[in-house]
C-alpha cells in the first residue's frame, strides 16, 4: 500500500472513530434524586454567610455536609482539606468557600458607615437595598444608601506609589441611628463585614437565582462527587481542598499550593465559575456558554491556560462518561493559578453563570451536576 493510500486509511479510521464517540455523546437522563441532592446541598451552602476571611460559617456547614469517610481538618490558613487514596501522583481539587462583600471603615458623625469593597463589585447594584452587619455581638439590619449624586465613580482615595489604600466605595451603610455614639452601641466598629441578605429562590425547571453562587457551587459540585466516590478504589492520592481567601488573591489556594509542592501534583482541577455570556443582552462571541447545556472547561481565562493536550483528554473523558461538557474562555482566574509556579497544570472546570457577582446570579441544576460528575469521573480515572 502507498504512504499515500496508508495516510488516507488512518485517516479514515482516526475520523470514523471520531463519530462513534460522538454517536454516544449524549448525556444520560440526570436521575431526579441527583438533581434534588445537588439542590439541597447547594441552598444550605448559599445561605451561610462567608465574606473572605470570614468563611468560617460556609466551612462548618461543608464539614456538616460531607460522607461519613471523609476525615476533614483545617490547615493554619484556613482550608478545609480532606485526603483519600494513596501514592503518587498527588491529584489536587478544589473550590472556594469565600463571597465577595464589604467591610467597615469608618463610623460617620451621622451614624451611617464608610465601606470598603471585598472582592470585585459593582456598587450600584447594591444601592437602596437591604445589609446586615456582621458584628461580635451578631449581625445588626442596616440599609446600602444612594450614593450621593447618580453615576458618580467610586471616590477613590490617593494612593501612594507602589501601593497604598483601596478604594473607598461613595455607597454606605446606615443602621438608621443617625449618631456615631448610636451606631456604636450597636456593636457596630470598623472592620466589621458587610453583606446583603441572601436566599436561594427556585426559578422554573431546573434554575435558580441567588447571591454567591459563586463559589458555593462549586463546593456542592465538590460535595457531591464525594459523596458519590469510593475512597478505597482510588488509583492515588487525592486531596479535595474547601479554599479561603480566593475574591481577595486567592489566599488559601497559595498556602495549599506551598504546602504540597514537594508532593509534586501533576494537575490541580479548580471547580470555579464560568462567567457566562448567556444572558439577554450580552454579546455572544466571548464566553458563550448556555445554562443547562453542562459543565464547561475553562480553556483560557486571565490567569491560565490548559495545556490542549489535557483539554482534549478532558473532552474526551466526558465524551466516554457521557458528561455534557463545553469548553470556553472566559474572564477571571481560579485557584488553580497558585500551582503552576510549582510545575502542575491547572485545568480549571467551571459551570455557566448568569449576572456573575451580582445579588441575583442564575444558574442550571442540571450543569452543578455535570460538574460533579465529571469531577467524579476525574477522581475515578486520572
Amino acid at each position: 500500500m502507498s504512504a499515500a493510500r496508508r495516510s488516507f486509511a488512518k485517516a479514515t479510521a482516526t475520523l470514523a472513530a471520531s463519530l462513534a464517540l460522538l454517536a454516544v455523546r449524549a448525556p444520560r437522563p440526570l436521575a431526579a434524586q441527583t438533581v434534588e441532592e445537588a439542590r439541597d446541598i447547594l441552598h444550605q451552602l448559599v445561605e451561610a454567610y462567608g465574606v473572605s476571611g470570614h468563611e468560617a460559617p460556609v466551612r462548618d456547614a461543608v464539614r456538616r455536609l460531607l460522607p461519613a469517610w471523609a476525615q476533614a481538618e483545617v490547615d493554619t490558613a484556613g482550608n478545609l482539606l480532606i485526603r483519600a487514596g494513596s501514592g503518587a501522583p498527588l491529584t489536587i481539587f478544589v473550590a472556594h468557600l469565600d463571597e465577595i462583600g464589604f467591610t467597615v471603615t469608618t463610623v460617620r458623625d451621622d451614624g451611617q458607615l464608610t465601606l470598603r469593597a471585598i472582592g470585585g463589585f459593582m456598587p450600584s447594584l447594591f444601592e437602596a437595598e437591604p445589609a446586615l452587619v456582621h458584628t461580635a455581638q451578631g449581625i445588626v439590619p442596616a440599609v446600602f444608601t444612594l450614593r450621593d449624586s447618580l453615576g458618580t465613580s467610586p471616590r477613590r482615595t490617593p494612593v501612594a506609589p507602589g501601593g497604598g489604600p483601596r478604594p473607598e466605595l461613595l455607597v454606605r451603610v446606615d443602621p438608621g441611628t443617625g449618631s456615631r455614639a448610636g451606631t456604636e452601641a450597636l456593636g457596630i466598629h470598623p472592620g466589621d463585614v458587610v453583606t446583603m441578605p441572601k436566599r436561594y429562590v427556585s426559578l422554573a425547571g431546573t434554575r435558580a437565582t441567588a447571591r454567591s453562587f459563586d463559589d458555593r457551587v462549586g463546593c456542592t459540585a465538590l460535595l457531591l462527587a464525594l459523596r458519590h466516590l469510593d475512597p478505597l478504589r482510588l488509583p492515588h492520592a487525592e486531596l479535595f481542598v474547601f479554599s479561603v481567601r480566593e475574591e481577595i488573591g486567592l489566599e488559601g489556594a497559595r498556602a495549599v499550593a506551598r504546602a504540597t509542592a514537594g508532593e509534586a501534583p501533576p494537575r490541580v482541577y479548580a471547580l470555579d465559575t464560568f462567567v457566562s455570556a448567556d444572558a439577554p443582552l450580552e454579546v455572544k462571541t466571548f464566553a458563550d456558554a448556555p445554562l443547562g447545556r453542562g459543565a464547561v472547561a475553562r480553556a483560557v481565562d486571565n490567569s491560565s491556560v490548559t495545556p490542549p493536550a489535557v483539554l482534549d483528554s478532558l473532552v474526551r473523558l466526558a465524551q466516554l462518561r457521557r458528561i455534557p461538557l463545553q469548553v470556553g474562555a472566559t474572564n477571571g482566574g481560579n485557584d488553580g493559578s497558585m500551582f503552576t509556579r510549582f510545575g502542575t497544570v491547572d485545568v480549571g472546570i467551571g459551570w455557566p453563570l448568569r449576572y456573575a457577582h451580582s445579588p441575583a446570579e442564575v444558574i442550571d441544576l442540571r450543569d452543578v451536576v455535570a460538574m460533579a460528575q465529571l469531577t467524579l469521573a476525574v477522581a475515578e480515572r486520572w
